[in-house]
Parts: structure tokens; C-alpha cells; sequence
């Protein structure tokens, strides 16, 4: 995974219709399966559960004119998840495009840095 939980910099969400979008989440949801074989194992890595990562990976599997995510059932041993080619493009195109943003924005980021407060603000009561 790439950056999870990323609190600092830069963080891309591009929305290419009403119910359609990508960002840093889904991203990493992607990066999981391919990583771990598991919508499970992915949605455990990023602290979500497993309800929360399916309902994400159904959406994205809507989104696209063919699925990003290819599904066996089979219980523990047997099923699995696994990136299809549409859904290796989708992330690789997402990575550029977020790679491209942080390359557009690191400039001006610091000097939006240098305006900002030394010490950080309270928590909300």
C-alpha cells in the first residue's frame, strides 16, 4: 500500500460521475487484494471491516464498465480476490494521476506551510 492513512499533504479523490469516484481509500483497497489475495485481508490492513471493504469494492465494480475486482467463493481456504486487468489499469492510472498531483502541489504546499501556526490547535470539546 502506498501511503494509508496519510494525515499530511496532498490527498487526491477524483470523481468521475455523481457515484463514481477513486481516491486514496479505494486506491488502497486495491493495492490490499492485489497484495494479500483478500477483500478481508485488505479492509483488515486499513483498520475497516470486512462489510465496509466489500461495500467499497462493490461500488468501484459498479463504477467501471467491467469489474475492477474479480471474487471465488470458497470459505477460508478456497475463495479468494484478485485485481482483473481493468482493475491493474484503474490503480496504475490513479497512482500516476496522484504521483502528478504531489509533483503540482508541493510548491505551493510549503508555502501554505509557512503561513500556518507553530503550535497545533486544540482538539474540539
Amino acid at each position: 500500500m502506498k501511503e494509508g492513512g496519510k494525515t499530511k499533504g496532498a490527498r487526491l479523490r477524483i470523481v468521475l460521475e455523481e457515484d463514481g469516484a477513486i481516491g486514496p481509500g479505494k486506491a488502497d483497497i486495491l493495492d490490499g487484494i492485489r497484495e494479500t489475495g483478500s477483500i478481508a485481508a485488505a479492509g483488515r490492513r486499513m483498520g475497516m471491516s470486512y462489510k465496509r471493504a466489500w461495500s467499497l469494492v462493490e461500488r468501484m465494480n459498479r463504477s467501471f464498465k467491467e469489474p475492477l475486482v474479480s471474487t471465488s467463493r470458497g470459505g477460508r481456504s478456497k475463495g479468494g480476490a484478485a485485481l482483473t486487468e481493468t482493475g491493474e489499469q484503474v490503480l496504475a492510472l490513479y497512482r500516476r494521476i496522484e504521483t502528478e498531483a504531489e509533483r503540482a502541489v508541493e510548491r505551493e504546499l510549503g508555502a501554505l506551510r509557512a503561513l500556518q501556526t507553530i503550535e497545533p490547535a486544540p482538539p474540539p470539546k
